[in-house]
């Protein structure tokens, strides 16, 4: 049995991120001034060259280490922790609790319900002791 590891395919990974971004090879292409089929071959590819790899990183807005290290595990992994308010990074915590209390908003919507009926019978009687 080997313990030789899988070879990062850079392309692939290329690929993954763009997609996640909702980003087509198109408009990638187009921001880093190749083709369309520039793209697709080298989302084919197994490596990339360091500059096109940072040029494409930075229009993905990732780091170029982003892309070599990228795994499809990770992004689940992070989603799925992320979902459950669980944090596997120093970075800042997802909030999910209401900030307001739903009960106040319902009954300040009431308040000023009741205050325009109000101020509408206080026009309707106006209108009414002028005939």
């Amino acid at each position: 049995m080997s313990t030789a590891t899988k070879p990062k395919h850079i392309g692939r990974n290329i690929s993954r991120i763009r997609e996640l971004r909702g980003m087509k090879q198109e408009a990638l292409a187009i921001a880093i001034g190749v083709s369309q089929q520039y793209i697709s071959t080298l989302e084919g590819s197994e490596t990339v060259e360091t500059e096109k790899l940072n040029s494409i990183a930075e229009v993905l807005g990732v780091s170029a280490e982003a892309i070599e290290n990228f795994s499809d595990e990770a992004v689940l992994n992070n989603i799925q922790n992320n979902h459950e308010g669980s944090v596997i990074h120093s970075g800042p915590t997802l909030n999910h609790n209401c900030t307001f209390n739903p009960i106040d908003k319902i009954v300040e919507l009431y308040e000023r319900l009741v205050q325009a009926e109000k101020d509408k019978v206080e026009y309707l009687e106006r209108l009414m002791k002028e005939k």
